[in-house]
């Protein structure tokens, strides 16, 4: 008997429902048997999703009451067993799934590989083409640079939800395998600066105007290397593409990097510096007094998120070489030390307001100095540890990524005024 081929999956994120809505029916009406599928999250605190399904003539719409409102539980109780059952629908033979606007893409890409729906993930039913992220010009810029949080738009997406508007809207079109641009931007000057923007932190994703978009073609400008839903390596190469190093519009680059540990209490503070001027930072950290474990860090406006991404090679419970992929190896071989093995520091920041320079300066000066470092692990063992208290329980009822488990995302402007 011939397996049933996977049904084609296109996802879409965008902050303006308004254009991800219009990308959506491009592709429906370009295609028959294409059904396109959307979960509004505004009444998720409430613990109810509309869920709405456009296939053919077919509009339906369906209200769903969840025992825990959130987006983890909306993608594991209804969006993937949907999508197995979309997929193995004869009149089906392409799926778009427009994400709500508070949803980012790579956890449901994660949950799509490795969420299990019965006995198997969904990813073997559908194939997931393309991560397509809309990008509404007129407000873009201000969304990705300001501190607004989703709860001020009410767009939470579920009533512990702390993210910024800027760091959805980032991680929109990092994870993006196509940027599809909407409208205009209000001047000429925000056009330009939004682009720098999209240089340093998307650089080799391809950008299309919405107002040009043919529904059967548009797949064809997506990177035959795409990631097309490929999860984020934490311990992988911190850029993709070659963004450009020179400053434009005010929006530098800074690539960080240091073999030697922060001190905790010193870092602390320094963080500071990655909330004010600052459009992004992504990276890895070595605290002195968590010499075994590798710290996850992401910033975008008055957002902050850090987290645990898991054991250094070197540490006494590291992960096997061969278990790891081949970039870590890579990466880890190229800086081996002695001493203190793949333990770095690998931060790329994207400044606006302030200085690549004033970013390094601060950073630097939360390093162990020479002195510190001579005394060794068991005296950095003793320092008071801000970071320690730095976690999160996830739904207790859902299966998420659990190198994402502890992260806790917080908006640090508001704890430090």
């Amino acid at each position: 008997m011939t397996e049933n081929p996977r049904v084609p999956l296109v996802l879409i994120s965008g902050l303006a429902p308004g254009p991800t809505a219009d990308l959506a029916e491009r592709l429906r009406s370009a295609e028959p048997g294409t059904a396109v599928v959307h979960h509004d999250l505004r009444q998720i605190h409430s613990g109810v999703v509309k869920r709405r399904i456009l296939l053919g003539d077919r509009d339906q719409l369906t209200v769903l009451e969840l025992a825990h409102g959130c987006v983890s539980c909306t993608l594991r109780e209804d969006l993937l067993p949907l999508l197995r059952k979309l997929s193995q629908m004869p009149q089906v033979q392409r799926i778009v799934v427009r994400l709500d606007e508070a949803m980012e893409p790579e956890p449901v890409s994660w949950a799509l590989h490795n969420v299990l729906v019965g006995e198997r993930p969904v990813i073997e039913d559908v194939d997931l083409r393309a991560v397509l992220a809309v990008v509404d010009c007129a407000g873009w810029l201000a969304d990705s640079t300001g501190d607004d949080t989703l709860a001020e738009r009410n767009l939470q997406a579920s009533p512990e939800d702390e993210r910024t508007v800027a760091q959805v809207s980032l991680a929109q079109v990092e994870f993006a395998d196509l940027v599809v641009l909407a409208g205009a931007a209000t001047d000429a000057w925000s056009a330009a600066k939004a682009s720098a923007v999209l240089d340093r932190v998307a650089p080799s994703i391809p950008r299309v105007e919405l107002s040009a978009v043919d529904g059967k073609t548009v797949l064809d400008a997506v990177p035959s290397d795409a990631r097309r839903g490929e999860v984020t390596d934490m311990h992988g190469p911190l850029l993709r593409g070659e963004p450009p190093v020179h400053t434009d519009c005010g929006i530098g680059l800074l690539t960080f990097t240091s073999q030697r540990p922060f001190h905790p209490e010193r870092l602390h503070d320094a963080i500071d510096v990655l909330l004010d001027g600052v459009v992004r930072t992504r990276g890895r950290l070595w605290v002195a007094s968590q010499p075994d474990m590798a710290l996850w860090i992401e910033s975008a406006g008055g957002g902050l998120g850090i987290g645990h991404a898991g054991a250094w090679l070197a540490a006494p419970d590291g992960p096997d070489w061969a278990d790891v992929s081949p970039e870590r190896r890579t990466l880890a071989s190229l800086r081996w030390d002695p001493l203190f093995g793949d333990r770095a520091q690998e931060l790329v920041v994207v400044t606006d307001q302030a200085t690549p320079d004033e970013v390094e300066a601060a950073l630097r000066g939360a390093l162990l100095t020479d002195e510190e470092l001579a005394a060794g692990e068991q005296e950095w063992l003793r320092y008071p540890d801000p970071f320690g208290e730095w976690h999160e329980e996830p739904c207790e009822d859902t299966e998420t990524d659990p190198e994402k488990h502890d992260a806790n995302v917080s908006n640090r402007k508001d704890e430090t005024q």
